[in-house]
């Protein structure tokens, strides 16, 4: 069920690989402690998750991806940082491999709008986190605004909300993550709601954040879904992948995100 539109490219993976646990899951830090067992669903190249193990050392994470394509980068990275509280594997978040109770925290960051039941799987996070304390911690996108105003990136916003509709997943859901936290058994009492940000300004922010999105536009799964599937022509694509450079290359270009964020304790 799930209805990513892109795959694990360089491109993608160079945006994925710069999420930390700071930048990034900031709302959950101060809720851990040092033996808990966590679960990090949709890890992709593994960065929060090894950051996420780092501050659990005589706990464990492990982290799951629906396909096993960015799971070498993932032991890679724990390997390079000497992180041993760690595995990563395949598996569906709709259907967990897991006996109930068996985590302190489950934690999803960017995933549940790539999905085609979101509610059906917060019932399952729900299942496999412990009662009487466990938490299940969401953080999806909510809204995005950047300056100046730019043809390319407003095509790229339009494209990608369309193909994200079209495929069945919920673009920028963060602003009702709680609602559906309701709908799949969460009472409201136990779920903090809160928001962050990510904001990219400086010269190296751009180059990384703009170089990326453009690098989507030019080899990805999203450019050839987009082509193939009938929402963008190859010329399309390259305007907003000029687009995101002409933005790069702006001094004053500042482009930021609005994630909204829930701790559902249950």
């Amino acid at each position: 069920m799930p209805v990513y539109t892109t795959n694990h490219a360089p491109s993608v993976l160079r945006t994925h690989s710069w999420r930390t646990a700071s930048n990034s899951a900031a709302y959950l830090l101060p809720h851990l402690t040092p033996s808990m067992r966590i679960l990090d669903i949709g890890c992709g190249p593994g960065s929060i998750t090894v950051d996420l193990a780092t501050h659990v050392p005589s706990g464990h994470v492990t982290g799951i991806e629906y396909v096993p394509d960015p799971l070498p980068a993932a032991e890679a990275l724990a390997a390079s940082r000497g992180v041993k509280n760690v595995d990563f594997r395949v598996g569906d978040i709709h259907a967990l491999e897991f006996e109930d109770e068996s985590f302190d925290v489950v934690h999803v960051h960017q995933v549940l709008q790539h999905v085609a039941d979101p509610v059906k799987a917060l019932r399952e996070m729900k299942r496999v986190v412990k009662s009487g304390g466990g938490i299940v911690a969401v953080r999806e996108s909510a809204s995005m605004t950047w300056y100046p105003e730019n043809r390319g990136i407003s095509d790229w916003l339009d494209l990608t909300g369309r193909m994200a509709k079209g495929k069945g997943g919920n673009p920028h859901p963060g602003r009702y993550i709680h609602v559906w936290a309701r709908e799949a058994g969460f009472e409201m009492r136990n779920i903090k709601r809160s928001a962050g940000t990510w904001c990219f300004s400086s010269p190296e922010e751009r180059d990384y954040w703009g170089e990326s999105m453009a690098g989507r536009m030019e080899s990805s799964g999203f450019a050839e879904g987009a082509v193939k599937e009938g929402f963008a022509s190859p010329e399309e694509l390259e305007g907003v992948a000029r687009g995101w450079r002409e933005w790069v290359g702006e001094e004053d270009g500042w482009f930021a995100v609005l994630h909204g964020e829930i701790l559902c304790w249950k």
